[in-house]
């Protein structure tokens, strides 16, 4: 299993991706208006029982989510250590002041990239690349090059990584591998640059060949629509996201980043 694979849950695999990624960019767009504990506490709480009810794999989606946690925990230990000083100071030495500011501001920042990142993460990892593409292209009324052009560049990125496992076992075979591994690794980067480029170069000749460049009107094989399910999701989202903020302005702990 790899990070590019989508991850199943049935009762959103007939959700259309649109849907999923509005209700993720919605509860996104609103937390990041404001940093205070409790609407990213609420929308977490919330966001946590709904994932529950979708009978994600628990090991699968926590190694999904797991550069998240990390992100968090380091984001909020940097906020704790060296963030806006205020009330009562615990710890002092050089730039680090540790008080009851730092530490409401290094849980809220930590709460809210677990509330934004985790969502965020989980949806786009239940989407395929080709249902996203047919949804973009017909939902939306993306442009069908752009589009088809981004499905192309994400369905090479396994082949990507295969690409660059081989260089390390050729550059081993030719005994050239026990090198600095910073000098290694940058060279191997460099050639892997160049063969990508070739490949791009060969898969865009092919996709014009065969007519992906053309200005007349589409046809798609795979029907995309907008159903009365997926208006479901994306009001989830959205109650999601009025919740956390009613809470949060009932509370008296609204604070938007922006003055």
């Amino acid at each position: 299993m790899t990070f590019t694979q989508p991850l199943r849950s049935t009762r959103l695999a007939s959700v259309n991706p649109v849907a999923k990624l509005g209700a993720a960019s919605t509860i996104a767009i609103v937390l990041l208006a404001s940093i205070d504990q409790v609407s990213a506490g609420v929308a977490l709480v919330v966001e946590c029982l709904l994932l529950g009810f979708l009978r994600f794999p628990l090991g699968a989606a926590l190694l999904r989510v797991s550069p998240i946690l990390v992100a968090a925990v380091l984001a909020g230990l940097t906020t704790l250590l060296y963030g806006q000083s205020s009330g009562r100071v615990y710890a002092h030495w050089w730039l680090v002041e540790v008080s009851d500011g730092s530490i409401r501001l290094a849980i809220a920042t930590a709460l809210r990239i677990l509330a934004v990142g985790i969502p965020a993460v989980l949806l786009f990892l239940t989407v395929d690349p080709t249902d996203l593409a047919d949804s973009l292209a017909q939902v939306l009324r993306l442009p069908a090059r752009f589009v088809l052009g981004a499905l192309a560049a994400f369905r090479l990125l396994g082949l990507f990584a295969e690409d660059w496992r081989a260089l390390g076992y050729a550059r081993r075979a030719r005994g050239i591998a026990g090198r600095g591994a910073v000098r290694r690794s940058l060279g191997q980067a460099f050639t892997l640059f160049v063969l990508s480029i070739r490949r791009a170069s060969s898969l865009a000749t092919a996709m014009e060949a065969r007519g992906f460049g053309s200005s007349a009107r589409r046809t798609w094989a795979r029907p995309s629509r907008f159903t009365a399910r997926d208006w479901l999701v994306l009001g989830i989202g959205v109650l999601v996201a009025a919740l956390a903020v009613a809470v949060s302005v009932l509370t008296g702990s609204w604070r938007f980043v922006i003055g």
